[in-house]
Parts: C-alpha cells; structure tokens; sequence
C-alpha cells in the first residue's frame, strides 16, 4: 500500500464528505478511493469514516487522525514543491480564504497583482464570511479577522487593522438626529453585521470607561457590503469598516457617528499550516500582503490624512 497517497486520498475525503466527490477532485475512481481507505483502515487498526448511502462522516478517532495527517500530507507535497519550483519560480495552484467584503475590496486586486509577478501560479480566492476550517477545505491561506480562538496546527500573521466604524448618510441624520451617546442608538435603526462574535452587542470605549449597548438591528446581514449599500440609501446607522467607507467618508455620502468613542480594534491576520517549512508561494503571498498593508494600509492612511478617524 501507497500510505502517503492513501492519506492523501483520507484527507480529500474528509473535505468532501463524498467518496464520488473526492475521487472526481483527485482523478481515481470512487472504487478506489474507497480501496485506498479501507487499506489504511486496516494498516491504522481503526475505522476512520463511517459511511451512509447519503454521506461520509469522521469517526472519533478519525477527526483526531485528520489534522497530523494533513500536516503530514502538506509536508509531502512542499517536499515535491522544492523540486517543481527550482529556481525560486513560484508555480502551481493555492487556494486562499478571505472574508466577502475584504476579498472583494482589497484582496482581489492585490492577488491579481501578485499573480502578474509569478505567471505559473494558478490562484484560487474563495470569499466567505464564515470561519472556514482551512484544513477540511483545503485552503492554502486563510484570512481572518482576529484570528481563530483554537489555532492548533496553523501560524498566524498579522496583516492589517480591521477598524471599526459607525456612520450613517446626511440624510437619515437630517431626519433623525445625531446620536450624542451610544445609549441613544436605541432610538436609532442600527444596521448590524451578524457576524460579529458579540451578538448583537456593540461596544464602545472612551478615556478608560466601558459600555456595552444591546442594539436591536433595524435590518442585519452577514455580508458588510449589502449594510454599506443599506447606510448609503439612509436606512440607518451602520457598524461599518473603514476598509469598506473610506471613500464615501471622504467625499461625504457618509459621516462618522459617535466618533469621540472608539470601537473594538481588530486586526486581518493570515492563518496557514505550521507545517517545518511553509510553500515558498505561500510564504512570498504573505510578505507581498504585509508590505502591501504595513504600517498603515491604503484606506487607513486616506481616512487619517483627512483627519476621519
């Protein structure tokens, strides 16, 4: 038995959750796919998956198996990347994460650029503001904002400030007031990412003095860009980035609210295997988005010119 191919095979099928589907990813057929698991079952002494007519599940043991085998695998495969990437030329596919908004804003068109510098590199960008377990995906790097709270298994990098912003357009303050605290946001129609890991609570600091407001959301979304439109077309006043507003800041279809008081400051960091020696294309994908962002990104560096933020 091949077990390096066999725990390669393992590896695509707990991504997949399909026989079918990890056999059509890898170019075998779902018969031996399934050989190729059975065989490592038998030489590991233990049942890793169970199967169903409907789907593949991780046994106990199995989802304990699956991380040192994917660290195992991804060392594998950096060894063959030494050989096929001779001369330092970055060459192949890697498979990045990153938040929707962010990934659509920003991320794009730096990859793009980077893609431009390495011709043979074949990128593939997946925005999704879910925590995605890079592992199970199969994701090469993944972008995050603050991190993950377990990250066993992965090296973390900072990249940029994810700083947070409140704002509204002229109009809906014309009608409704500016709020002079954050207890007032009560009355106000607040628009409210749903992914923030506070609920629906936004927080605010100001000279050492902490408060917590519970908002109920006049409208939520998961995706910041369908709040950013909302605020745009005075809907109300919306937890925003400053990656995301800082040009309708400058040019005033937004204005800032409460902006004697700060918000949690998170941070974009990079998140990939921590494998002995990292893809020297992940690695370069990295230090090309620090110089990118560092000290002060792009949108930042606008806003604070103007003295926004």
């Amino acid at each position: 038995m091949d077990q390096l191919k066999a725990m390669e095979i393992f590896v695509e099928v707990a991504r997949q959750r399909s026989f079918s589907a990890a056999g059509r990813h890898l170019g075998i057929s779902r018969a031996m796919v399934s050989k190729h698991i059975m065989q490592l079952e038998a030489e590991l002494g233990a049942r890793l998956l169970h199967r169903s007519t409907r789907e593949v599940s991780l046994t106990e043991l199995g989802q304990a198996y699956l991380e040192p085998c994917s660290a195992s695998v991804e060392q594998a495969r950096q060894a063959r990347l030494v050989i096929s990437q001779a001369g330092h030329e970055l060459a192949g596919g890697i498979r990045i994460q990153a938040p929707s908004s962010f990934g659509s804003e920003w991320l794009a068109d730096a990859l793009a650029r980077f893609a431009l510098l390495h011709p043979r590199l074949q990128p593939t960008l997946h925005v999704d503001d879910n925590l995605l377990d890079p592992f199970k995906h199969g994701f090469d790097l993944s972008i995050r904002v603050g991190g993950i709270p377990d990250s066993r298994g992965l090296h973390m990098r900072r990249l940029a400030p994810c700083r947070g912003i409140l704002c509204a357009s002229p109009a809906y303050l014309a009608q409704h007031g500016m709020p002079a605290h954050p207890e007032q946001l009560l009355q106000h129609r607040c628009l409210h990412f749903s992914h923030l890991t506070q609920g629906n609570t936004w927080h605010f600091e100001r000279a050492g003095e902490h408060l917590a407001i519970d908002i109920t959301p006049g409208f939520s979304s998961n995706n910041g860009k369908v709040l950013h439109q909302a605020a745009l077309r005075g809907l109300g006043i919306v937890y925003d980035t400053s990656f995301l507003a800082w040009r309708d800041l400058l040019e005033g279809r937004l204005i800032p609210v409460l902006t004697d008081w700060a918000l949690p400051l998170n941070d974009f960091t990079a998140l990939y295997p921590a494998t002995h020696k990292v893809a020297p294309k992940v690695r370069a994908l990295i230090d090309f988005l620090v110089e990118e962002y560092q000290p002060v990104p792009e949108w930042d560096k606008a806003l604070l010119a103007a003295g926004r933020i």
